[in-house]
């Protein structure tokens, strides 16, 4: 979905995570593609064969924007990842692996690695050695496949044990490793949720950012049902050097194709 903003055109994607729950996940292909997308994004495709995935883009005709790599199962230490947990380096790795593997077939540019969560035990400098080290690696294998690996950082009031605090860190991590291969994912909640000044934190990071996601706060609705100035953030967004997808990973405040209305408001 394209939307006109007074500075120009930004690029949207279906989160359909998120967005379309009104229907079964392979059904959302087309219900995103009907609403006049062209991207979707989502965090697991893996639990279906990578084929199958591309079998449903191909058939609403729409192109996968961003996955993440596999998250462990649900309550254990790699539930939101593997790559700030000591002692996980074979998990993290597979993991890597299978994710780049889906996003080849998928036709998917940018991979997200998560963090995980911080192990309450672990000495936290450890813990951060180990996040880099694994940045590293998964830099090694994703460079020369066309794909982008993404750093967020995650708000500490939704997530206070995320190893990754600071879109700023993510920025350093990237910079550190391989910034032809590694970026951050600037998510608009988290960045408002954990120290605001939006725009000025998007045009100091910018030629780090290879992904957007967008929610308004509070309650992660769409735009327009939160404190967010879209219009200008959008349009800022509009103005720079930034061609990507930006991911719309909101929760509709009622069902999505009416929560879509903030799309021709935009410009007003």
């Amino acid at each position: 979905m394209i939307v006109e903003t007074t500075a120009g055109p930004v690029r949207l994607a279906a989160n359909l995570k998120w967005m379309y729950t009104e229907v079964p996940f392979e059904q959302r292909f087309d219900a995103a593609a009907a609403s006049g997308f062209a991207g979707v994004e989502f965090a697991s495709p893996y639990d279906l064969p990578a084929d199958r995935v591309r079998e449903l883009l191909d058939q609403a005709g729409v192109k996968q924007a961003l996955i993440n790599t596999p998250a462990g199962p649900k309550g254990s230490a790699t539930a939101m990842g593997a790559a700030y947990v000591p002692g996980a380096r074979d998990e993290f790795r597979s993991g890597v692996r299978s994710a780049i593997e889906y996003a080849t077939i998928l036709g998917a540019p940018v991979i997200h690695v998560m963090a995980g969560l911080r192990p309450a035990e672990t000495d936290p400098d450890l813990a951060f050695a180990t996040y880099v080290a694994n940045i590293g690696w998964a830099a090694e294998q994703a460079r020369g496949t066309g794909i982008q690996i993404v750093l967020e950082a995650i708000n500490k009031r939704d997530q206070p044990s995320y190893g990754l605090r600071a879109m700023e860190t993510a920025a350093a991590v990237a910079e550190a490793v391989d910034p032809a291969t590694v970026g951050v994912l600037f998510d608009i909640y988290h960045a408002q949720v954990d120290q605001g000044n939006v725009i000025e934190r998007f045009e100091r990071l910018r030629p780090r950012i290879g992904h957007i996601q967008i929610a308004d706060n509070p309650g992660r609705g769409e735009p327009g049902t939160g404190e967010i100035a879209y219009d200008r953030v959008l349009a800022r967004i509009a103005a720079s050097e930034y061609s990507g997808w930006i991911g719309c990973e909101y929760k509709p405040v009622t069902e999505t194709e009416q929560g879509l209305k903030w799309t021709e408001r935009i410009t007003t």
